[in-house]
């Protein structure tokens, strides 16, 4: 619970924005910065885990949502 306080005081004191959420036996911490999606778990055994999601820089028009509902609707 330590490291999860420590890193959400950081994250405040740094002015990035992340919510948190609860999933499998963790607390996740969910971060969007330009570019990037961050999700850090933070597990009650201490173990953290860190999955990072960077984006290729492409912008796509609107019909890229149909490809959204079609392909995971």
């Amino acid at each position: 619970m330590k490291k999860l306080i420590s890193f959400l005081e950081k994250l405040d004191e740094k002015k990035i924005y992340y919510k948190l959420n609860k999933v499998r036996d963790a607390i996740m911490v969910e971060i969007a910065v330009p570019g990037d999606r961050w999700e850090v778990e933070f597990f009650a055994d201490g173990n953290v885990e860190v999955e990072k999601f960077v984006s290729q820089g492409e912008i796509f028009d609107e019909e890229e949502l149909d490809k959204l509902f079609s392909d995971f609707g």
